[in-house]
């Protein structure tokens, strides 16, 4: 697709309904083109439509289960030869239907697949394009949890936790290159990955389950002010920049030529 926007085009995962849906809708009010990418095509459909006769946009579907190799390389494939497209949001993914112990190991392999391989594939083939091209923003959705995993199931912590660490890693080594990166960490929304798990969002403590447009917005608004990490909920910048001091203080201890003298012998 040609983009007639002089914003470029969107590719939005996971674009169906929850986060990835309000993506596409506030960045086609903010005069971005879209494709729009999930699994069910009659969503995503109804949807382009919706947004094509709301802002005036022009909105490809391109109808993909990441989770199957062929369907991402097609997603990939667009990617890197539609040059129209300047902002990738990686947001398809799913949540778990509880703790580990009870949980269908096959479910979590394609939970790996979704959540770490078809993100970090299209995020790699982004950087790749956009970084020949001279710009581009990449925005990979992760979670609080991947910071903090002892508050949920451990391949979907674990999951995000591989996402915010490579989008770090990522920002440093596309420095310079005029590509932008962005890890969004949301804590409890409200859409519809609860239900597909098999549970309700309503059976949680309200206080905490954010509403997906305020969520939307409020990663936006970190986008804008240039956050590499964006947590929607934190009230005060400066507890994860005193998180970062702490991790970094590490560095010069994590690597040395002898073990600590703490494990030495008795």
């Amino acid at each position: 697709m040609t983009s007639s926007s002089t914003s470029g085009t969107a590719l939005v995962t996971g674009a169906s309904a929850g986060i990835g849906a309000t993506y596409a809708d506030r960045l086609a009010r903010r005069g971005h083109d879209l494709v729009l990418v999930a699994r069910d095509a009659a969503r995503l459909s109804a949807l382009a439509e919706t947004l094509k006769a709301r802002y005036g946009v022009a909105v490809d579907v391109l109808r993909a289960d990441l989770s199957v190799a062929a369907d991402l390389r097609l997603v990939e494939k667009r990617l890197r030869e539609d040059a129209a497209i300047t902002l990738l949001v990686n947001n398809a993914g799913i949540g778990p239907k509880g703790g580990l112990l009870a949980d269908d190991i096959d479910y979590l392999d394609t939970m790996i697949a979704l959540n770490v391989t078809a993100a970090n594939r299209l995020a790699v083939a982004a950087a790749q394009a956009f970084s020949a091209r001279g710009e581009g923003t990449i925005v990979n959705i992760a979670s609080a949890v991947a910071i903090i995993p002892e508050l949920f199931n451990g391949t979907y912590s674990g999951s995000k936790a591989f996402v915010l660490a490579f989008t770090q890693a990522l920002a440093k080594e596309l420095d310079g290159t005029g590509v932008r990166l962005q890890a969004v960490l949301p804590g409890l929304t409200r859409t519809e990955i609860f239900d597909r798990a098999g549970g309700s969002i309503d059976a949680l403590d309200q206080s905490r389950v954010m509403d997906v447009s305020d969520l939307v917005e409020a990663a936006l608004a970190g986008l804008d002010q240039g956050e590499l990490v964006t947590i929607p909920s934190l009230p005060e910048r400066a507890d994860w920049e005193k998180l970062q001091a702490a991790r970094f203080a590490l560095g010069p201890n994590i690597s040395h030529n002898k073990p600590a003298a703490r494990y030495a012998a008795a």
